[in-house]
């Protein structure tokens, strides 16, 4: 048979992966106990959240650099390196004379309905998130086609079609795995439909 004669142009790579091989529970149920402790503590965070955040609580706008502060996120920090390393060597991204770093790392806690609207990371290279605390049936990520405002006379895509035929694609939450994405890439995380909260750890990555 002959191939067909498509070739795939412009390709959005989403990198997910495990953040270590071994025990990765330890470093959890630490990064945990703190991002619950900073829930309390933080009272600049919880007065933004209130007005900005309804329901939930995120640290953006009031501890946004954790990698800096605490010990247990430095370590964070150094595992997810080794990670944004791997997804930029898969970009083919020209780092000469430049060096990609940590610019942001912050707290998200989502309660039942809790939602984060479509956005992106303007200003920022390549961003993440690392899961914490992802129980049954909670939100995952969900990605935005770039090119959707573009499109034009295009009829709705087929029900079963290949993920990157879709208009949006959602990567699962899972304790334990790391996403990475060009900054850029619109996404958003859907009402949390369970009981329980649901916590992660957002970062982003800059050159400049």
């Amino acid at each position: 048979m002959r191939a067909m004669p498509i070739q795939s142009l412009f390709p959005t790579r989403i990198y997910t992966a495990p953040l270590q091989s071994g025990d990765w529970r330890t470093l959890n149920k630490q990064l945990l106990r703190e991002c619950q402790q900073l829930q309390m503590d933080d009272e600049t965070g919880q007065r933004w959240s209130k007005s900005n955040y309804p329901g939930g609580y995120t640290s953006y706008h009031s501890a946004h650099r954790m990698q800096q502060v605490s010990p247990t996120f430095g370590r964070l920090e150094r595992l997810i390196d080794r990670h944004v390393k791997s997804f930029v060597n898969a970009l083919e991204l020209d780092m000469t004379g430049r060096e990609l770093a940590m610019t942001d790392c912050w707290v998200n806690i989502m309660p039942q309905q809790v939602a984060h609207s479509m956005h992106l990371h303007p200003l920022s290279t390549i961003s993440g998130t690392y899961y914490v605390q992802t129980p049954k049936g909670c939100a995952g990520l969900k990605f935005e086609d770039p090119r959707l405002e573009r499109f034009m006379a295009s009829p709705p895509r087929r029900a079963d079609a290949k993920a990157e035929n879709q208009s949006w694609s959602v990567v699962p939450a899972e304790a334990g795995k790391l996403v990475l994405f060009e900054s850029w890439l619109r996404h958003e995380v859907t009402a949390n439909p369970v009981t329980a909260e649901r916590i992660s750890i957002s970062f982003n990555y800059n050159w400049f």
